[in-house]
């Protein structure tokens, strides 16, 4: 990535912060299995951040049942999600970060549903979840 980011932290600084499993997935490009996070079922009202550096990614009326295995939302709050072309893996996919740390969040398809037909997949390791106050 040639982006800067506004959370600038040392490699030692992340891992220092972060859970192995957080780390692998946001700063090494890691995901995790499909089915296997709890928020690819989460249903109540709230808001989705950064698990790296807590900025909000997505709002839960974004959120929709795509049938991949993980989390995904037809749209992030605006400026919240930087995008790269991803060659690994033999493909050529758009990968999606946070904008202002760079963790890595997962990857954009272009099979989403109305209005912007978009599906942000994203590995749920990578967000935190915060209902919305009953």
């Amino acid at each position: 990535m040639s982006e800067t980011f506004k959370v600038q932290k040392t490699d030692d600084e992340w891992r220092a912060q972060l859970s192995p499993d957080l780390y692998r997935i946001a700063r090494e490009h890691g995901t995790e299995r499909a089915w296997s996070h709890l928020y690819n079922t989460e249903k109540r009202d709230g808001m989705y951040y950064c698990a790296a550096c807590g900025v909000p990614l997505f709002s839960s009326d974004t959120k929709y049942e795509s049938g991949s295995g993980w989390p995904s939302f037809f749209k992030p709050i605006e400026g919240a999600i930087g995008e790269n072309v991803d060659r690994s893996h033999g493909m050529v996919r758009v990968e999606a970060h946070c904008a202002n740390c760079g963790a890595h969040l997962g990857h954009v398809f272009p099979d989403g549903p109305n209005p912007t037909g978009q599906r942000y997949c994203m590995n749920g390791t990578s967000l935190k979840f915060e209902p919305e106050a009953s």
